[in-house]
């Protein structure tokens, strides 16, 4: 197996958004649809998702933390492996068959080269933990909810939402955790979202997928690779 280019004998990290890089579409919005439908989230907290959203849109501050708390309205004092094994079957069915192949395809490529897959997500943690199962990632941090101490789910977030500025912190814990502090190094970094810029910036090789119009710009200025997945 030939090494990712880089400083020899530091572990070579390639890390991976998810919703809009590794799948078409966002997976939160795909649950907060399919919660509805199911009407197991009630009208009032539907709609004011929507609004959270709406205003996400128009790039104004929001509470990531609040936002996946009415989410998990759904499942609030539900089992753990109850809420669990819901997720999974969601994400077989609505989510894998939007995982990009061209994501599948350039995952597969750089392990052949000697990188690490990581994958760093804003979405819940059983969603991307399936991912896992199915496609060449070898490790992840994403959001995780709180459990209580009967085992059910609370509507709690456990430490920090994986968004923004916080992938790149995520992911620094990650890896720290598993190859130890300056024995890895960010070879690849691939996002869609202005959002990911920090963990863009980060990578000595950034790579833009479909990107939107705010890192569209920064793409062009930076002179990121741009993928049309």
């Amino acid at each position: 197996m030939t090494e990712c280019p880089g400083q020899r004998g530091r572990v070579q990290v390639a890390v991976f958004d998810f919703d809009g890089t590794s799948i078409e579409g966002s997976s939160p919005v795909l649950l907060v649809r399919r919660l509805a439908r199911s009407s197991k989230l009630r009208p009032s907290v539907v709609a004011r998702i929507a609004l959270w959203g709406a205003a996400y849109k128009l790039r104004l501050p929001q509470s990531e933390a609040w936002v996946r708390g009415l989410v998990f309205t759904a499942f609030e004092g539900r089992p753990r492996d109850e809420v669990d094994a819901f997720l999974r079957a969601f994400y077989d069915d609505a989510i894998e068959p939007r995982f990009r192949p061209e994501a599948h395809a350039e995952m597969e490529r750089l392990h052949r080269e000697g990188c690490v897959v990581a994958m760093v997500s804003a979405s819940f943690e059983p969603i991307i933990l399936r991912a896992m199962e199915l496609h060449p990632i070898d490790c992840q941090a994403s959001t995780r909810m709180k459990v209580a101490a009967d085992g059910t789910y609370t509507c709690q977030v456990e430490g920090e939402c994986v968004e923004g500025e916080a992938k790149l912190t995520a992911l620094t814990q990650l890896c720290d955790g598993l190859y130890g502090a300056g024995a890895w190094e960010l070879a690849h970094a691939y996002g869609d979202h202005h959002s990911d810029r920090a963990l863009l910036r980060a990578a000595r090789e950034a790579h833009v997928v479909s990107p939107d119009r705010p890192l569209s710009r920064t793409a062009r200025n930076e002179r990121w690779r741009r993928l049309d997945w």
